[in-house]
């Protein structure tokens, strides 16, 4: 299934997407798509739901990010070989992990702001896994049962802020709109294989990242069971799995947004998200 939020920010309604692609109003049977409505048990009593006895939502209405109510974002360093050895850093012997704070969460066609005075705003296409079974301590073999499904993340980081402001990564994850996920959460029934997926970026119509979860230091299975030892993962967090090569940081040049810039990336079976990247009112007003 396709499962999306769609209506103006902080009023989306939850909605599933037909065969035929046609969006289909849910609200009469999920209040939204957060916490136990993720469950296994919840998606499966969806699954067996007629679409075609849902109302149709009509226009093109504004696509949300598919969760609501994100309670964790947790993302993942260094997890493609290829994209360590660009930005100098060792392939890491355990996953990296680091917070992303959810008030960064935007939809997938929503605008990209470029931080105040910020000159190193950049992309990464990654997986996002969503969680619908609370997770403790689970076993590897045991972790994707434990999952809801699938959306795309950009992972948007900026760099001056994670690398040369002191302590950890979090201050240049965690702007505001650096969270774009969707467009919609494909359950994890219509995934066979989470590390068989092609997923690419470009900006401004010149691809930079093209890779598949193939690649992956850490697979979606060992995340999930590596970081539920160190938290309980609840229904609805979030785990971004790491972005492939292809970064700004890593250009040479390195190569950074600006305001005016077209963000399009991707992944197979996941959809495609598209942002336009604008300044921050300060910077626009003072320019």
């Amino acid at each position: 299934m396709k499962l999306v939020r769609y209506g103006q920010p902080g009023q989306e309604k939850p909605g599933m997407c037909d065969a035929n692609g046609q969006l289909r109003d849910l609200s009469s049977i999920v209040q939204d798509f957060s916490g136990e409505a993720l469950s296994r048990q919840s998606l499966d009593r969806l699954a067996r739901l007629d679409p075609a006895t849902l109302p149709p939502v009509s226009g093109n209405p504004r696509l949300g990010p598919p969760v609501a109510h994100v309670g964790k974002m947790i993302c993942v360093g260094m997890n493609y070989a290829r994209h360590a050895a660009e930005t100098g850093a060792s392939v890491p012997e355990q996953p990296v992990l680091f917070m992303k704070a959810t008030s960064a969460i935007v939809g997938a066609y929503d605008d990209v702001v470029i931080p105040r005075g910020s000159t190193c705003t950049d992309w990464e296409v990654e997986l996002g896994v969503v969680i619908g079974e609370a997770a403790r301590d689970v076993a590897e073999a045991d972790a994707l049962a434990h999952v809801a499904g699938y959306v795309v993340v950009n992972d948007l980081s900026e760099r001056a802020f994670q690398l040369e402001h002191g302590g950890q990564w979090v201050k240049g994850k965690s702007c505001d709109t650096f969270g774009p996920i969707g467009p919609w959460l494909v359950t994890s029934d219509d995934v066979a294989n989470p590390q068989q997926l092609d997923l690419w970026l470009e900006v401004n119509g010149h691809r930079y990242q093209s890779s598949n979860t193939s690649d992956m230091v850490f697979g979606v299975a060992k995340l999930v069971s590596y970081i539920s030892r160190y938290m309980t993962l609840q229904p609805g967090d979030v785990i971004s799995t790491g972005t492939p090569a292809g970064v700004g940081l890593g250009l040479k040049p390195p190569t950074y947004l600006r305001a005016g810039d077209t963000i399009e990336l991707g992944i197979a079976q996941l959809g495609q998200q598209r942002q336009r990247v604008v300044a921050h009112p300060s910077d626009a007003t003072s320019a």
